[in-house]
């Protein structure tokens, strides 16, 4: 059945149950079609978007932009040097006047606090594009990619993310997998776990809808079985050089190889990454260039995603 969610924000998972988390699936898929098919409507027209970066953005720039061009939607793009956001004055002063010249504002920056405080103060939708805590359009294009290949049921799936669990993009990928009744497998290194906050709440939906949630460090344990192996890079924007150095050296167990890939015991494995990844065949870190660039990975088509369903989140909650 359809949902109303009009003019309401996107954070995170939790901003939305589970029921309203696969109507944003279901509509992703129909708009993927229509595009596909030449049978897109556009439901934007007229509307105004303003896409704030904070650090360096590629495929969010991208995948925003296309989508409100498609449904006939306009953006103003301000990169890191053009958005200062929080310098020059109060993030609650910069959200009032966007809300005054804009219907919706995209966010992508490294502190969850500030997409909070424009959602607190714009008066429009606000959706995060990518904060430290959260990646919610990540993991909506994430599971899209797992349906379209997992030719299952959700609750039927099962997907390991191999990292730093605690990044922004294992949070999500957590609870989107709980809000779905997955089987969710959080491989990482003890001090990378999600926090306890994180995996309450993962925890508390998995009670409604069936999910299975483990938390292991033994890699081969961990990914045994699953249809899915996911990652993601493991060095965030603007980490200090000798923490960088310290983080690699405790993920490197946990870089994706092809030992990993036959340790699920699935001959048809699908490998998965947000990207841009760091496969270099001398020096990669968390995945090797024997994987990215294997049969296995889907990689390309999860990046495509990402526009079928930042465009659902559009439609869904400035549409109309």
């Amino acid at each position: 059945m359809p949902y109303n969610l009009r003019n309401r924000s996107f954070l995170r998972e939790l901003d939305f149950t589970p029921s309203e988390w696969r109507f944003l699936l279901g509509l992703a898929a129909d708009l993927k079609v229509a595009k596909y098919t030449g049978t897109e409507v556009p439901h934007l027209g007229g509307r105004t978007i303003a896409l704030l970066s904070e650090t360096a953005a590629t495929r969010t720039r991208w995948a925003f932009e296309v989508a409100a061009y498609d449904q006939g939607a306009h953006v103003t793009s301000l990169d890191p040097d053009g958005s200062r956001l929080g310098q020059w004055e109060p993030v609650a002063d910069t959200a009032r006047a966007l809300g005054r010249c804009y219907d919706g504002v995209a966010y992508r920056g490294s502190t969850h606090d500030h997409v909070e405080r424009l959602a607190d103060h714009a008066g429009v939708p606000v959706w995060n594009g990518r904060s430290d805590e959260w990646d919610p359009t990540q993991s909506l294009c994430d599971m899209l990619t797992m349906r379209d290949h997992g030719h299952r049921p959700d609750t039927d799936l099962a997907f390991a993310f191999c990292g730093d669990a605690r990044s922004g993009t294992g949070n999500s990928l957590l609870v989107a997998g709980a809000m779905l009744g997955m089987d969710v497998r959080m491989v990482a290194p003890k001090a990378r776990w999600n926090s306890d906050h994180v995996v309450r709440q993962a925890r508390r939906l998995a009670d409604l809808t069936g999910a299975r949630i483990t938390q292991a460090d033994d890699v081969v344990a961990g990914v045994h079985g699953v249809d899915f192996v996911c990652t993601d890079g493991w060095l965030p924007p603007g980490e200090p050089p000798d923490r960088a150095l310290e983080r690699v050296d405790l993920l490197r167990p946990y870089r994706v190889s092809m030992d990993v890939l036959r340790a699920t015991g699935n001959a048809h494995v699908k490998f998965m990454h947000p990207l841009p990844a760091h496969h270099d065949p001398v020096d990669a870190l968390e995945v090797t260039d024997e994987v990215f660039q294997s049969p296995n990975s889907i990689v390309f088509e999860q990046a495509e995603n990402r526009l079928h369903t930042v465009k659902a989140v559009l439609v869904a909650t400035l549409g109309g």
